[in-house]
């Protein structure tokens, strides 16, 4: 959908598709309504752009507030298809709870599963880094949340409360979803147990005492210089080994 042909429904000035509010009235203009990706819709739209499911948003009483962790408002408690999370009317930021974030992600990898063709990750056209890195408070506890790439990979930063839940800015949800369904947890589990593997020591091979000195020698000796040698050093670890009990 192009950006001309979308109007404010408050004031009819022109308006951009992924603009939440106009700048002529300041009405808002998109909320998060999509039930599969979670994009944000323009109000009034009955399909999602970005995945065409239709809209399916209610909005729920909440008798205990919450407050957004960048713009201080209390955010609003609503439903998106099965889904119950909190958004923010001010800057589209959404709050879900730790329960709500692993439904999606188990929800979203089983799709992919049944589907067997993973979707492929939209790279966003322009990218908004943050120049002023700020922690933000966990809406539930009021602590100063970790700033976690999501999954290491999927060049999504999101802000967590390990006991609370994960804070979104606005449109990241929806990224996040895409790079679930693209595989991108799978990946990523692969990568970390290859990691694992690659760190984990490797037993060495130790010397067996009783075969050096049981095996017939050709030394008058007995053993030759190199296998005396090692049976020294095996019995002096044996010994320290014993001492250290």
């Amino acid at each position: 959908m192009q950006a001309e042909t979308l109007n404010c429904p408050m004031c009819g000035a022109a308006a951009s598709s992924d603009a939440t509010r106009c700048e002529h009235c300041n009405a808002r203009l998109a909320t998060v309504a999509c039930p599969s990706c979670f994009g944000l819709m323009f109000i009034g739209e009955k399909f999602c752009s970005h995945c065409g499911t239709a809209a399916q948003r209610v909005e729920m009483p909440e008798l205990k507030s919450a407050p957004c962790p960048r713009c201080r408002l209390d955010m609003e408690a609503v439903t998106v298809g099965a889904v119950n999370l909190r958004e923010c009317k001010r800057c589209a930021g959404l709050w879900l709870d730790v329960a709500t974030m692993e439904k999606i992600c188990a929800d979203k990898e089983r799709q992919t599963a049944i589907l067997g063709i993973p979707v492929t990750i939209s790279e966003p056209a322009t990218v908004n880094l943050e120049t002023n890195i700020r922690y933000i408070p966990c809406p539930a506890c009021s602590k100063l949340m970790n700033r976690v790439a999501f999954a290491s990979h999927s060049r999504v930063i999101v802000d967590v409360c390990r006991g609370h839940g994960t804070w979104f800015d606005r449109d990241e949800l929806r990224r996040v979803v895409e790079f679930i369904r693209a595989g991108g947890l799978e990946k990523a589990r692969e990568e970390e147990l290859a990691i694992l593997a690659a760190k984990k020591p490797r037993p060495e091979a130790s010397p067996d005492l009783g075969r050096i000195l049981s095996e017939p020698q050709n030394s008058d000796f007995g053993l030759e210089a190199g296998d005396l040698g090692r049976a020294i050093s095996l019995i002096a670890d044996l010994a320290f080994r014993f001492l250290r009990r």
